[in-house]
């Protein structure tokens, strides 16, 4: 009698052990939001797989702006499309940094077309960039993962440009869901609401 007592209470806690250990592997195992990739692409720019939302971390070294055009918390009309739906949308500024904003042309890492003239990947994103802003027609190594395939891609810089760039909140005008902390958009690709 005293070994089916026994067997009888430890079944239960095998059980609950062995699901514990399958809920932890499913946890574990799922890709977080913000890098999900993304299905949608701006016929001009190719940007296919660019995750919408973002964690809303920014690299330690990168500075609050000190008198942005656009304040924290306030709205804006994005003129620009960087991605579908973006063009005309409502942003709310969640974010907004003094730096050097490069357009960048690179091959991703994980294979495929190039991406010409991204826009934008900041100073702050570069590898070891020094301290002088890149020109275009530098080199450089990303250290961003807006797109898949480009933390660690090699780029070529198109362009750059000392300016504060912002990240926004925004509900694409094509649907679907809100779309936060995007990273990047610059003063002139918002207008005033």
């Amino acid at each position: 009698m005293p070994k089916n007592k026994w067997k009888t209470g430890m079944l239960p806690l095998f059980a609950v052990i062995a699901l514990s250990a399958c809920s932890t592997n499913s946890e574990t195992s799922e890709m977080p939001m913000d890098n999900a990739p993304e299905d949608h692409m701006n016929e001009e720019s190719g940007h296919m797989n660019m995750d919408h939302s973002g964690s809303g971390e920014v690299p330690a070294n990168l500075k609050k702006a000190e008198n942005p055009a656009f304040e924290v918390g306030s709205k804006a009309i994005i003129e620009t499309g960087h991605m579908e739906g973006m063009e005309g949308a409502e942003a709310e500024i969640v974010g907004a940094f003094d730096t050097i904003a490069y357009a960048v042309s690179y091959t991703p890492e994980t294979g495929g077309e190039p991406v010409k003239n991204h826009k934008w990947v900041i100073h702050e994103e570069l590898e070891q960039p020094g301290d002088e802003p890149l020109q275009a027609g530098d080199e450089a190594t990303l250290a961003a993962d807006h797109m898949e395939g480009m933390n660690g891609a090699a780029a070529t810089i198109d362009s750059a440009e000392e300016t504060t760039v912002y990240m926004i909140n925004f509900t694409p005008t094509t649907g679907g869901d809100p779309v936060t902390n995007h990273k990047w958009v610059v003063k002139n690709e918002l207008s005033p609401k």
